[in-house]
């Protein structure tokens, strides 16, 4: 339940009949519009500084941060890099990225199912540095509420672990559709899973054909060069 979002209106004795359903849908357009006005300003304002920022999208356990301490670390010195990370409670994730050459900031998002335009443009002018040309935007583990709301970021990143089967973009074919790249991760466990590769790149392609779709193991490094060449291409680089 998200308290930021209107997904949670329902539980509060709003959402019977018609006259609730229409005031749900006041509310949710209300703050879907407030987010909106504030994504454009946080774009806008990297924009003007250079910043690429990728919003990545993610149920939890994929492996979003083990992604990211592998990529920071690679283009450390090489490209300007910085992270905010999401999560309801705790800021582990961001411990776990420190250290690695970047700029983090860890963003607690208490009762909200995602980070919104808001609380992302609170804490640009302190992680985005005047040398940096990628921001990373780490989001809260969901398929649902952050796919809708515009953060002013460049492009969204899907990522689906081989762990989670292979239908998951025909079940939550809105963050697909509207994403940029995904990202099939953990490849060093297929030999123990029954996955089916063509299957989840078929999905992938009912989805939002033509997508973009990178394969690879934060793990191992399998697949990380062709991850890190997409980056620099981002760049500029």
């Amino acid at each position: 339940m998200c308290d930021r979002c209107g997904c949670g209106a329902h539980d509060h004795g709003h959402g019977h009949g018609h006259a609730g359903e229409h005031r749900t849908l006041q509310v949710e357009r209300a703050i879907l519009a407030h987010n909106n006005a504030h994504a454009a300003e946080n774009r806008l304002w990297l924009t003007q500084r250079g910043v690429v920022a990728i919003n990545l999208i993610s149920s939890p356990g994929t492996g979003k941060t083990r992604l990211l301490e592998q990529t920071l670390t690679a283009l450390s010195g090489t490209i300007g890099c910085a992270v905010i990370a999401g999560d309801q409670e705790t800021d582990r994730d961001a411990q776990r990225l420190r250290g690695r050459g970047a700029p983090v900031v860890q963003i607690e998002t208490g009762s909200a199912c995602h980070l919104d335009a808001v609380r992302v443009g609170d804490v640009l002018r302190e992680v985005v540095r005047p040398d940096t040309r990628l921001l990373f935007i780490e989001n809260v583990g969901n398929l649902v509420c952050p796919a809708a709301f515009d953060l002013g970021e460049t492009l969204k990143i899907a990522l689906l672990s081989v762990t989670e089967g292979e239908d998951k973009p025909l079940k939550y074919p809105a963050l697909f559709l509207n994403a940029s790249a995904a990202v099939i991760t953990k490849t060093d466990l297929i030999p123990h899973l029954e996955w089916d590769r063509e299957a989840c790149l078929a999905a992938l392609r009912t989805a939002h054909p033509g997508l973009r779709i990178l394969q690879l193991s934060a793990r191992t490094g399998e697949g990380m060069e062709a991850w890190l060449e997409f980056l620099k291409g981002l760049a500029g680089r």
